[in-house]
């Protein structure tokens, strides 16, 4: 066969990527807050929402609650 082929591979299939897709319901403030921090920044709200999750889950602390036995 000719160089000229035209090879097609396989697709990966969705979230393959190491993402996952999953809808959120936010107040409408955030969204602006967020619309205008990408207006400055030239990021998407994607890419900043994955930003900001990202730093709150590195800085974290779950607290348990110390409950006394009787």
């Amino acid at each position: 066969m000719s160089s000229e082929n035209l090879v097609i591979t396989p697709k990966r299939p969705k979230g393959d990527d190491g993402y996952k897709v999953f809808s959120i319901r936010i107040k409408e403030e955030l969204v602006a807050r967020m619309d205008d921090i990408a207006t400055r920044t030239g990021r998407s709200r994607n890419e900043l929402i994955g930003t900001f999750i990202e730093y709150a889950l590195d800085r974290c602390v779950v607290e348990t609650a110390n409950v006394e036995e009787s």
